[in-house]
């Protein structure tokens, strides 16, 4: 399965404060907020939704294309996530601009204070994914993560031109985005993701029922933090898919970028939604367990093993990955 992967490629300032974020907020007082935190570590990474799911898919053996609007100062992270195995060449490189910045501060709790500078992901709806597409014999699934607005709904268009399925990703950019832009991303998406948080402002700001999205999509697939991730479809039973346990909490940051790696590198195997799942989590407990987004370490038969370990119970087999055929049933 060929897969292409839009979104935000920045640079992740990872800070970490030894208190609670949340005792610091005064209930009285949250019309008037001002803070400053001492925090204890910083750690400069490379990040971004788009750079994030295509480190995580090239891990488990695929080649992703990645397709994001950069500044020159990412010459070096190309390179890198081009080692790897990621096609750059779907990346426009701004020739005045930096490469978006994103910086976050996270508690013991995993809470998190996060604040993002798009710099050049602003001329990514320059971008056309058909043409990028075009000289590559085009693609069977393309991701739709966060992005610039205006980019996100010209590449939801092409697709839906172009009859290529597509996975709707708006994580953070729900906030931003309007009712109607968010109907326009969701409404025909063979997936869709959000966290529990997201779930809710998706129904709020669209104005749709929860019956209403499941006529839209395909799969919703919702991550649930420790408790794992639901997986909803129309006419069906919701499906609750557990997490895998760690003892190593390093960073949350990306871990649902890892998740949707994992997803997709499933469902590249043609395995169903409990397995994709299943891979997911497994990705996100290796991401969960470094610091930053793209320094976990992850190949098909690790990732194969932890999945086995880790839902031994189930009398289904391990998901399937690159490099391996599916359990035929």
């Amino acid at each position: 399965m060929r897969i292409a992967v839009t979104g935000s490629v920045a640079t992740d300032h990872l800070m970490t404060f030894p208190g609670r974020i949340s005792d610091q907020l005064l209930a009285d007082k949250l019309d008037r907020i001002s803070l400053s935190f001492l925090v204890d570590t910083l750690e400069i990474r490379d990040g971004g939704v788009a750079a994030n799911i295509t480190y995580g898919l090239a891990r488990l053996g695929h080649r992703p294309l990645l397709v994001a609007a950069v500044g020159a100062d990412f010459h070096d992270g190309a390179r890198r996530l081009a080692d790897l195995g990621v096609d750059t060449a779907g990346i426009h490189m701004s020739a005045t601009r930096h490469t978006a910045r994103f910086l976050c501060t996270t508690d013991p709790d995993g809470n998190q204070l996060a604040s993002f500078y798009a710099g050049a992901m602003a001329e990514a709806p320059d971008i056309d994914l058909a043409g990028v597409l075009a000289p590559r014999g085009g693609a069977d699934l393309v991701l739709i993560g966060a992005d610039a607005p205006p980019a996100m709904l010209r590449h939801t268009r092409a697709c839906r031109t172009l009859d290529i399925p597509y996975a709707a990703d708006p994580a953070q950019q729900l906030a931003r985005l309007e009712g109607a832009e968010i109907r326009e991303l969701v409404d025909g998406a063979t997936l869709l993701f959000t966290n529990e948080y997201e779930h809710e402002l998706l129904l709020r700001k669209t104005g749709w029922t929860h019956d209403e999205v499941l006529h839209r999509v395909g799969t919703w697939v919702t991550t649930l933090g420790e408790k794992g991730s639901r997986i909803e479809r129309r006419a069906e039973p919701a499906v609750d898919v557990p997490a895998v346990p760690t003892d190593v909490i390093a960073d949350p940051t990306g871990v649902g970028d890892a998740f949707r790696a994992g997803y997709l590198s499933s469902l590249a195997a043609g395995r169903d939604a409990v397995h994709c799942a299943r891979t997911g989590s497994v990705m996100a407990s290796l991401a969960l367990a470094a610091v930053g987004t793209q320094t976990y370490t992850a190949t098909p038969e690790r990732v194969r093993e932890l999945c086995d370990a880790a839902y031994a119970a189930d009398a289904d087999p391990a998901p399937a990955l690159p490099g391996k055929e599916p359990t035929r049933r």
